[in-house]
């Protein structure tokens, strides 16, 4: 993805939305996210929002059932941390599946990152010296 502008990145302070908006902000959080060894919410999301896209019934099974097997069975190594009314909603969802199998807990786990690992990422050296590296190429200019 194209790098951030200093405009993006100053917006990522003021919203988690903004930061999870852009394909730049995506990339720099999921990579303050692999240090926290937490990269599968991330990975988790996108995989959510690309199966939403998906219009072509086999397709959107396979991608489920996909899904499934690495972020919600308990016998993957990159599986979600979900609550238990949650997993019950995917298992029968997962009887028939729709582009929406995975809304409840998509948004369990945005709302996880966004309490949880988004104060840190703002705290973080990787959002800071990204700031400061686009803050010092804005001046030269």
């Amino acid at each position: 993805s194209p790098a951030p502008t200093l405009e993006e990145v100053n917006a990522w302070a003021q919203s988690f939305d903004k930061l999870m908006l852009t394909p730049a902000g995506r990339n720099a959080f999921r990579e303050f996210l692999r240090t926290e060894f937490s990269e599968e919410n991330m990975l988790f999301w996108m995989a959510c929002e690309e199966l939403k896209q998906e219009s072509n019934k086999s397709v959107i099974e396979e991608k489920a059932r996909l899904i499934y097997e690495d972020y919600i069975s308990i016998l993957s190594p990159k599986e979600v941390s979900l609550d238990s009314r949650v997993r019950e909603v995917i298992n029968r969802n997962m009887l028939e599946p729709s582009q929406h199998t995975f809304d409840d807990a998509q948004l369990q786990i945005y709302t996880l990152m966004h309490r949880d690992s988004y104060p840190r990422f703002m705290n973080s050296a990787i959002y800071k010296d990204l700031l400061r590296s686009l803050s010092e190429k804005s001046i030269e200019a």
